[in-house]
């Protein structure tokens, strides 16, 4: 690996750094997302238990201690859930809208790493294969096909290794971006079902007949 750094030149250096900030953006992506999905059902249970008791100090306490957009969101609606039904409704929508920048974050960092490797690989070989032949003009009447062959190999070794940290910069990219799509339904989701709770809580009607 030491070897393919040195014959590589300069440009190995860039990419190397891109695919330890890549893993690093990765896993902390992964840490964050993992604390911040829970199951909307459950959670939802406790609290509906916990304000039909009349405690909804308590429930908004749980949801302090509770990670992750869905609590979050949760704690806007009861603490807003003397609202009438349309401010409440927006109040709910602006508080998930908040939360989807902070689901996102690095994510951007992460395409960009996978965007720009091969593009860094692909100017290194450039590079190499530029110095390869004004070598090669320099020592015309001296220039043997083995010294070009490992000139080429060397200068392609930066395209080699920009593609190898771009697959998984890019896997990790869909990963997590899945991630973050399904943690947005589960937001859109305990919206609809905590407006409906508290509006039906208040008003005693159906809680079907108000969405979000």
């Amino acid at each position: 690996m030491w070897e393919l750094m040195i014959k590589g030149g300069w440009i190995m250096w860039p990419i190397m750094v891109c695919s330890i900030v890549a893993a690093v953006l990765f896993f902390e992506r992964v840490f964050h997302l993992h604390r911040a999905q829970i199951k909307p059902d459950d959670f939802l249970s406790g609290i509906y238990t916990i304000v039909n008791r009349g405690n909804t100090a308590e429930a908004v306490s749980i949801c302090d201690q509770t990670p992750g957009p869905v609590a979050h969101m949760v704690r806007t609606a009861l603490l807003h859930s003397d609202e009438v039904p349309e401010n409440l409704k927006q109040t709910i929508n602006k508080a998930g809208l908040g939360e989807v920048p902070r689901l996102e974050k690095n994510l951007g960092g992460l395409l960009t790493i996978a965007q720009l490797t091969p593009l860094l690989g692909l100017m290194g070989t450039v590079i190499g294969l530029i110095r390869i032949f004004m070598a090669m003009e320099q020592s015309a009447p001296l220039a043997e096909i083995g010294d070009l062959s490992a000139g080429i190999w060397q200068a392609l070794t930066t395209t080699a290794v920009g593609i190898g940290v771009s697959i998984p910069a890019f896997a990790a990219y869909n990963f997590l971006l899945s991630r973050v799509e399904n943690i947005t339904l589960n937001m859109e989701y305990a919206a609809e079902e905590i407006y409906r709770f508290l509006v039906y809580d208040r008003s005693n009607g159906d809680p079907s007949d108000e969405t979000l």
